[in-house]
């Protein structure tokens, strides 16, 4: 059932529009309010998916209105309805964040259009904060230890500046979830956060992934492509293991983040971009520096902020938490109820040596969930979970 509230201050307007919609679709739940005030008061009180708001009302306008809700409740799109004089006050509506307007008299398959079209991008709208949130929770930092919190408060915050950050930390212990919060709780959370695994893309191919490449370029350039730095503008782009990229490309990405601008590979032409960089890496980069792997310059540069991610046996206090988290989302994953750890299996869990962190940890919470009893017991965590 979609809920639409019509306010109008003319009843009989109010009657035909309220009509139209209900004998059009026996979905659409249509509300009344008499004007701009009454209106608003609603609208707080009340969850619709849609406002058809007329321009001229007494004590409050449609204009009015329409600032007061995008600043309650932004999601609501709002559809104006003007009369024969109010078309350029219809289009400044539309730049102040209006769906659409219609004119008076209605044409009714206009406003039928218009409804259905406004409640789609409703829906759509409420889609993505629901995939918003399954995906925030896939990138939960879980843990309360001292570390932990630690990097909980230093993303708090530098996430909401432009600062460049580069993570450190040893292979599995969760560096792309301290990426994805940094961006999740930036200014540019509601742009791209593009992912480039610098160490799976061959050295040859780096420079074209990262920058794009014109038709012809070299052999399998069949067609002009953009790359990940276009497609991260007015985003993040989270540039993993950069310990491992070529001298090449690191000098184009040194010139990316001085001048804000990129060259497609076998193009001179410039295109600027609007890009935090955050990059991480498990290897030492003033080992690489000096060793002439890694420029000084571009270290600098991402270097920022530091921040690193310590080894799940500098952590151990959290390992009762993530193997409750784990048994969690493996439940749900599977379809089945979520099987609880005994305390003797937790303890058994905290003293091992986790040479593979937090991915291990999942691995061997898996393995123990698909093999051991309805509780996980320590004797299940001696027969399943050796190394």
């Amino acid at each position: 059932m979609s809920r639409i509230l019509l306010i109008e201050d003319e009843a009989a307007i109010r009657r035909v529009l309220g009509k139209i919609l209900s004998e059009e679709n026996d979905t659409y739940k249509v509300e009344e309010a008499e004007d701009g005030v009454q209106g608003l008061e609603k609208i707080k009180a009340n969850d619709y998916d849609l406002v058809l708001c007329d321009i001229k009302m007494p004590k409050m306008d449609g204009v009015e209105l329409l600032e007061a809700v995008k600043k309650i409740k932004p999601e609501i799109p709002m559809v104006m309805i003007s009369g024969h004089g109010d078309m350029e006050t219809a289009i400044h509506a539309m730049k102040l964040g209006a769906f659409d307007y219609i004119s008076k008299p209605p044409d009714l398959n206009r406003l039928l259009n218009t409804v259905r079209n406004a409640l789609d991008k409703k829906q759509l709208v409420v889609e993505n904060k629901i995939l918003k949130k399954k995906v925030s929770r896939n990138y939960e930092m879980v843990g309360n230890s001292e570390p932990i919190f630690h990097i909980k408060e230093m993303v708090e915050k530098v996430a909401p500046t432009e600062a460049r950050v580069l993570i450190t930390g040893p292979n599995g212990t969760g560096k792309e979830l301290v990426a994805h919060q940094l961006h999740e709780k930036s200014e540019r959370a509601n742009a791209p956060l593009i992912e480039v695994n610098c160490a799976a893309i061959p050295s040859e191919l780096i420079e074209s992934e990262l920058f794009g490449h014109v038709k012809g370029a070299f052999t399998s350039a069949v067609k002009d492509r953009a790359g990940k730095f276009e497609a991260a503008d007015k985003g993040t782009i989270f540039l993993d293991e950069i310990g491992d990229m070529s001298l090449s490309a690191q000098a184009k990405v040194l010139r990316a983040l001085q001048e804000s601008k990129i060259s497609r590979v076998g193009d001179e032409k410039e295109i600027k971009v609007d890009v935090r960089v955050i990059a991480a890496t498990n290897k030492d980069l003033k080992h690489e520096i000096s060793e002439g792997r890694f420029r000084e310059d571009l270290y600098h540069r991402l270097a920022v902020i530091l921040i690193k991610v310590p080894a799940l046996n500098e952590r151990r206090d959290d390992i009762p938490l993530l193997v409750e988290h784990f048994a969690s989302k493996i439940g749900e994953e599977q379809g089945k109820e979520t099987k609880r750890f005994s305390d003797a299996a937790l303890k058994l869990l905290q003293e091992y040596d986790w040479t593979g962190n937090i991915r291990e940890l999942r691995n061997v919470v898996e393995r123990l969930i698909i093999l051991g009893g309805s509780e996980i017991s320590e004797n299940d965590v001696k027969l399943f979970a050796s190394k």
